[in-house]
């Protein structure tokens, strides 16, 4: 391995306040959200401006050193996993909102801007920044973007790229650029930002973006249904979508995470329920009203045994706090918990689940489930422990199988939290050897020299 290059040149250029090497420095930036993942990098660099990631990356450049860019390091892949002898290039100080266009509807904010102050600013002015991630109390845009967070709210309002007009991105040789805008309509040209959201920081440094914010719905309505079995619970949903309702929540959980939730936090969940549904419409008052009586009736029809409708807004959040509770709460359960995510066609959710289940039980694994029902997204939660090398192993090849059966079920290995380190060796299941090397065509394209996170996504 070759050594690390003199940082005192770059120091000089940032401030030698600004880059770290010592290792109890180094320590907090060895890992992200993935479990039984780490690496040491070589050094630590902060940056403020666009201008300054410029000089990290012609500095990269110019001593063939990888960069690793990096926000709040919540990403649940990998994708920010360091490797050994790079730079992690941290975002978290260009955390400033840039621009409020109340007319145009649109935010602009530097990478490092938390999402919740984002969404914070937007409700302020009767406005709603949509995308809802879990860790959107501390996550940044730019980790957003770059991989294309979904959220609970995804059902109804789509996902990141769905609200990214424009970005500012600097490129593995320096060059900084401004990519789209607040043309509502604009067909100039290929549509390059949408290269960049969603490539883990595989094509480029996110430095700005500019987000489409759309008005908040003056009413919402929330419910909480619980069946006695995972199957009535999917039929429930299987049915409101038929209905031609689309809610802007609808999420479930099994048992397993109903217990836990509800030693956690005692919001009064029935602990032999099999299921649970969290159903939330929001829009107009009277369109409200109609939708939560048919999702009512619905969840009913289907064997719902007692559906709870929020009377209040603290009610309201008391309900869905089941749902956002659901990780935190199997975390305290074992020593390791490895979230992950699957999506399949709403239709073969049941047969997921029933799958899911069987796995489990064959390969003698806990697995929690809970996950985005609304649309297709799962979340096989695996309470284990990194330490036990046998069990780890009986952890990996269930999750291997899950994987297979969500692609044979036309689904994908991965709906939110990106493919990063952890589901690297899962993706030729999913993609065409054609489309592989496309995307390494790409790469090779806009990083020649692999120094932009190289072994994330696949190998160069």
């Amino acid at each position: 391995m070759p050594a690390p290059p003199d940082f005192r040149e770059l120091a000089a250029e940032l401030g030698f306040e600004n880059i770290r090497t010592d290792l109890e420095d180094l320590i907090p930036y060895s890992f992200d959200g993935t479990a039984a993942l780490s690496q040491m990098p070589a050094a630590v660099a902060f940056v403020t401006t666009p201008q300054q990631v410029a000089s990290v990356m012609r500095f990269a450049d110019a001593n063939h050193c990888p960069v690793v860019a990096r926000g709040s390091g919540t990403g649940l892949s990998g994708g920010s996993v360091p490797l050994p002898n790079c730079i992690v290039l941290c975002l978290s100080r260009m955390n400033n909102i840039l621009e409020f266009d109340e007319q145009n509807l649109t935010i602009l904010a530097e990478a490092g801007a938390i999402t919740q102050t984002v969404a914070d600013l937007a409700g302020r002015h009767g406005l709603l920044y949509p995308p809802d991630p879990g860790s959107m109390k501390i996550s940044t845009i730019g980790g957003n973007v770059a991989e294309n967070s979904g959220g609970l709210r995804g059902l109804k309002y789509g996902v990141t790229r769905d609200y990214v007009m424009g970005l500012e991105v600097v490129l593995a040789d320096g060059r900084i650029l401004w990519l789209g805008g607040k043309c509502v309509k604009d067909v100039a040209g290929y549509s390059l930002k949408d290269l960049f959201i969603g490539s883990e920081g595989t094509l480029g440094v996110i430095t700005k973006v500019l987000l489409k914010l759309v008005p908040k719905p003056p009413a919402k309505r929330t419910l909480l249904a619980i069946f006695p079995s995972l199957e009535s619970a999917a039929e429930a949903v299987s049915a409101i979508i038929a209905a031609k309702i689309t809610p802007c929540t609808l999420e479930f959980l099994d048992n397993v995470t109903i217990r836990c939730v509800e030693a956690y936090a005692a919001i009064g969940l029935p602990v032999n329920a099999e299921a649970l549904l969290l159903m939330e419409t929001d829009g107009h008052p009277a369109a409200v009203e109609d939708e939560a009586l048919k999702m009512e009736t619905l969840a009913r029809r289907h064997g719902a045994q007692n559906v709870s409708l929020a009377g209040t807004e603290q009610e309201a959040a008391r309900l869905s706090s089941a749902r956002r509770h659901a990780f935190s709460s199997l975390a305290r359960l074992a020593p390791t918990v490895i979230l992950e995510d699957v999506t399949v066609p709403r239709s073969e959710l049941a047969a997921l689940v029933r799958q899911i289940q069987e796995v489990a039980q064959r390969h003698a694994v806990r697995i929690g489930i809970f996950g985005h029902m609304g649309d297709g997204n799962l979340h096989p939660t695996f309470l284990t422990n990194e330490r036990n090398a046998a069990e780890m192993q009986r952890v990996e090849s269930a999750m291997r199988e899950i994987f297979e059966c969500a692609v044979k079920l036309g689904g994908t290995i991965t709906g939110e939290h990106g493919v990063g380190l952890a589901k690297k060796p899962f993706l030729p299941m999913m993609v065409s050897p054609g489309t592989l090397e496309l995307m390494r065509q790409l790469k090779r394209t806009l990083d020649p020299r692999v120094l932009l996170n190289p072994g994330k996504i696949f190998d160069p």
